[in-house]
């Protein structure tokens, strides 16, 4: 354990401007009591969440809302942003040393944490897939929100990575006929590898019994209540930042009784809310990450300090990234 009162130099990613971002350095302290040091190894974008922090897209009523675990700065700018870093535990509770563990921090090359917020990765999982554990407490805690059952038909409109990841989830309910809707053809791969079906939106099938949205457009919500069968719900992931969002609630809305219902991270989905704590549903998804297929997700690891420059590419809509690496 580093002696008491000792400091190192970590750098910590640091969004400064609308489309502007920086590396900066900050004294790390040893860790007090009940705490842990982590040294990142791997992290991870979250495209939808940060492109919008990138811009500076954040609603002034919801700068505390937004607030990630960990987040340094206020909204607008600037603001140190993130959630998804794995480590290697180097000091603490001697239990816990040498681990890898998951934290909902900051892109951040060493820093401090409460233990309980060190999410061990469990063992066989590589940390480099690790890093969507985030985005699949996202899905998992919508598809607790959303409550399919068996032999259902559903739709995920929008195969980003949270949308992937519900579909993936919800292919493994017996005989759910699942499909994953884009407008980009070339994620049918991701339906292949998660056994599910795949269409484009002209293609897709309709009269669901439920249809997740997750594209992060009005028009990919729209599909989403075309899809949706009589008296079916439609649960909304994508989050639009300060963007108002038209949408098609005349025509058949009302007469077919849709349900249309918001789900998000933040808190606990109501069904499990009462037995459920926020760290037992981030060692859920951890655990479920125990699938190579998942790997198709990743695309190649850019270095940590070439973000600020590398930034603006991977979180241009049209980019095409799923979930970007970072190594550091």
């Amino acid at each position: 354990m580093a002696p008491e009162g000792t400091e190192d130099v970590a750098q910590s990613l640091w969004y400064r401007a609308p489309g502007e971002a920086e590396i900066r350095e900050e004294a790390v302290v040893a860790p007090a009591p009940g705490e842990v040091r982590i040294r990142a190894v791997y992290g991870a974008l979250s495209r939808g969440t940060e492109s919008l922090v990138f811009a500076g897209r954040v609603p002034e009523s919801e700068y505390e809302r937004m607030r990630a675990p960990f987040m340094a700065g206020k909204f607008p700018f600037p603001v140190k942003y993130g959630y998804a870093v794995v480590g290697r535990v180097e000091d603490g509770p001697e239990e816990g040393r040498g681990r890898l563990a998951f934290a909902l921090h900051p892109h951040q090359t060493l820093f401090n944490v409460p233990c309980a917020d060190a999410v061990p990765v469990p063992d066989g999982i590589p940390p480099q897939r690790a890093v969507l554990a985030a985005n699949m407490e996202t899905a998992l805690n919508a598809v607790w929100d959303a409550t399919p059952g068996p032999a259902d038909r559903i739709a995920v409109v929008g195969a980003g990575v949270v949308g992937a990841l519900v579909a993936y989830l919800c292919g493994r309910i017996p005989g759910t006929e699942v499909t994953l809707v884009d407008i980009n053809p070339e994620r049918e791969r991701l339906a292949e590898a998660f056994g599910t079906r795949f269409a484009t939106v002209d293609a897709a099938r309709g009269d669901c019994d439920l249809v997740f949205h997750a594209s992060g457009s009005a028009a990919g919500l729209s599909t989403a209540l075309t899809l949706a069968g009589h008296e079916a719900t439609v649960v909304e992931l994508s989050w639009y930042g300060d963007l108002s969002v038209a949408l098609p609630l005349g025509g058949a809305f009302h007469s077919r009784r849709l349900r249309l219902v918001s789900s998000q991270v933040g808190e606990v989905a109501p069904s499990h809310r009462s037995r459920w704590t926020r760290t037992r549903r981030l060692a859920a998804a951890l655990a479920l990450l125990d699938d190579a297929r998942l790997d198709a997700l990743l695309v190649p690891a850019v270095r940590f300090g070439d973000l600020p420059k590398k930034l603006a590419t991977i979180l241009r809509p049209e980019s095409g990234t799923l979930c970007q690496l970072i190594a550091y």
